[in-house]
């Protein structure tokens, strides 16, 4: 178990420090979390395998939160070909990292006015490939995970608690947006 919890341990910590800021260097961030995860796979693969293996849909898992500057770090598990609705993250900014599987994510800007949602491109993350963005209120991503039968498991950090946000549907192809409100739940907490 030592090995095995001392990833998630140095994630955290990695998150925690660069996080120490208002506004954290996300791509510095990413790349020293990246960095972990590329070395240490196989011993973080079999300390998440219990979620992998749970199988009760997508579900959040708290790891740290910290309040000034305000912060939170989750571990997700992402059911075979699960996908999320386009949604936002409450203006937060936020970094996501793959940790076991692979994920695709859309990225979408929100125009201010009109609300309508435009696709501005496309990220496939593996295990330990990151992607970020800044605290826009006009930031909308969906995620989706690639594999047909694998859970995949990604990290997330967020400048605050994501506890509410608003997840868009078009009414009909081509049609106008419509912003949903969503509250966020937490499964549990992860043991350090």
């Amino acid at each position: 178990m030592g090995k095995h919890a001392n990833t998630l341990k140095t994630l955290r910590a990695i998150a925690l420090e660069h996080g120490a800021v208002e506004q954290p260097d996300l791509a510095s961030m990413a790349r020293e979390l990246g960095q972990v995860v590329h070395q240490d796979a196989t011993a973080l693969a079999a300390r998440l395998a219990p979620l992998r293996a749970r199988q009760r849909g997508f579900e959040r898992w708290l790891l740290a939160e910290r309040s000034k500057p305000a912060l939170s770090v989750l571990v997700m598990a992402w059911p075979p070909n699960h996908l999320t609705p386009v949604h936002d993250h409450a203006g937060l900014w936020g970094l996501e990292l793959t940790l076991h599987g692979a994920l695709e994510v859309q990225s979408y800007a929100r125009d201010p006015v009109t609300g309508d949602l435009r696709m501005q491109g496309r990220d496939w993350l593996g295990p330990g490939d990151g992607t970020w963005f800044e605290g826009d209120q006009h930031h909308a991503h969906r995620c989706r995970n690639l594999s047909r039968h694998d859970t995949a498991l990604t990290l997330h950090v967020y400048g605050g608690d994501l506890a509410q946000y608003f997840a868009y549907e078009q009414a009909e192809p081509d049609g106008r947006w419509i912003a949903q409100p969503q509250r966020s739940a937490i499964a549990g907490r992860l043991q350090r």
